[in-house]
């Protein structure tokens, strides 16, 4: 095999573990493993903006279900990553991350672009690690994708020295792991199982709530089966929009607020009880409300607000289980006055917005902007939408049908997402049309990004809302 630098042996292990496309910012000291790794036949991506590069890598992750890849320089460059990195442990998404880092050997002696990086992303992923040994590459690499994707995915960081990376070592004494599997699905307990079909049987106005666990677990047809078959009205949040095709019968875009407010069970499928649900507390829930709460991270179960049944286990296994215990303990006549009662909300309120929307004047409202966008996409196109004012119009007036292809700001409310997004979901969907519908102020933050997709031929389409200032006022 002969010798090999620590840069070629980062760029094929990344390579065995999957990585196919990288997503960057040339610079030192990773200019070597960066061509290495195009001389391994990896799509390079390279953005204008190391921030662009992570969120890019995000999206493709999102849409591929692997874990995207991106890489800075040191210093300025790994902290320009950190915005798109931290955007990606709070949406929970897998995501390795590399940086380059001063040479071990000057470490504490104010070297070039010295900071503490690894001290920096620590809080932000899921897992970070600064490798000293360049045997240890693979390994660690190795490593890094598993505990991206392992129970509740996240990013994780790689810190690289530039000596480690220039070390020379005898491939044949580096062994290279196996590609990563993911885990095997974890199963809830079947007695939770079994209490939680017995709570539903008894209840009067069920909700079923799911979250991105739904996504990551590839749990949309159990999901829609579970939903038909109890009868049970459904929402999603916004990582997990599409998993049922928005016009589905039992979906009530427009009577989200009532729905919440008067349920008297809620089935909490992968999603946690953050500020998206507002905690699962009164006013935004009734307060004597009980939660069937299942989700892959046992920490989450009960976290702020009690699980009347908590259930520890994958989403799409608990879902399976959930429906072989349903057959013949539920009753969808029990809830026909209360799905009578959202459809009829919906039904009204969802001609009150069609109105607003179908409104002439000029300027345009944003909502008559949501209509365009709306009537134009593609029942299958991806739709990333970033800003304030136009996030908010657009979240119930333009609906998803295919599971994973809506991606917004998310629970991080990271403005500058939209067009690295849009790039990063069509490098992994490259057949499938993509829109960024941007307001105006988050377009500027990562505008430059345009280049990229111009630059790789990537066709995103970018339509602007401009409302003329950092505003949510439609008048302006």
């Amino acid at each position: 095999m002969g010798s090999i630098t620590g840069s070629e042996l980062l760029a094929k292990s990344l390579k065995a573990q999957g990585m196919d496309t990288l997503f960057y910012l040339m610079g030192g000291p990773m200019l070597e493993t960066e061509s290495a790794c195009i001389k391994l036949g990896v799509r390079a991506i390279d953005s204008r903006h190391e921030q662009g590069a992570a969120m890019m890598a995000h999206a493709y992750s999102r849409l591929t279900r692997r874990p995207g890849v991106c890489m800075a320089s040191s210093g300025p460059g790994t902290i320009n990553m950190a915005t798109g990195v931290a955007n990606a442990f709070v949406d929970a998404a897998p995501l390795v991350a590399v940086g380059g880092t001063s040479p071990r050997v000057y470490f504490g002696m104010d070297a070039f672009q010295e900071v503490d990086q690894l001290s920096l992303y620590k809080p932000i992923t899921k897992w970070a690690t600064r490798i000293l040994d360049a045997k240890r590459i693979p390994d660690v690499v190795a490593t890094a994708f598993r505990q991206a994707t392992s129970g509740r995915p996240g990013p994780v960081f790689l810190d690289l020295p530039g000596d480690v990376l220039g070390e020379v070592v005898e491939e044949s004494s580096v062994p290279m792991p196996a590609h990563w599997r993911p885990a095997p699905r974890a199963h809830g307990d079947p007695a939770a199982i079994s209490e939680a079909i017995a709570l539903l049987s008894r209840a009067e106005r069920p909700l079923i709530v799911a979250g991105s666990g739904v996504w990551w677990s590839d749990a949309g047809a159990a999901l829609q089966a579970f939903v038909e078959a109890a009868g049970i009205p459904f929402y999603t949040t916004p990582l997990s929009r599409g998993s049922i095709p928005e016009d589905h019968d039992l979906a009530f875009l427009f009577a989200r607020a009532r729905a919440f407010s008067e349920a008297d069970v809620v089935l909490n499928v992968g999603t946690r009880f953050n500020y998206v649900i507002q905690f699962g507390r009164p006013p935004r829930w009734a307060a004597d409300v009980k939660v069937i709460q299942v989700d892959v991270d046992p920490t989450e179960l009960g976290h702020n607000r009690p699980a009347d049944v908590p259930i520890f286990g994958d989403a799409r296994a608990v879902l399976s289980q959930l429906m072989a215990e349903a057959k013949g303990k539920l009753d969808k006549g029990r809830y026909r006055t209360w799905v009578e009662r959202l459809k009829s909300i919906d039904a009204e309120k969802g001609l009150e917005s069609e109105k607003a929307m179908s409104d002439d004047k000029v300027p345009i409202h944003p909502l008559r902007l949501c209509k365009e966008v709306r009537d134009f996409l593609r029942r299958d196109a991806i739709l990333v939408v970033d800003g304030q004012e136009i996030l908010n119009y657009g979240r119930q007036s333009i609906p998803t049908f295919t599971a994973g292809h809506r991606l917004n700001s998310g629970p991080f409310g990271c403005m500058g997402v939209g067009l690295p997004f849009g790039i990063g979901a069509k490098v992994a969907c490259p057949d499938t049309q993509v829109v960024v519908l941007h307001g105006d102020g988050s377009y500027g933050i990562n505008g430059t990004e345009i280049d990229t997709a111009v630059r790789h031929k990537i066709p995103v389409l970018v339509v602007i809302s401009n409302n003329g200032g950092w505003t949510a006022d439609p008048k302006q």
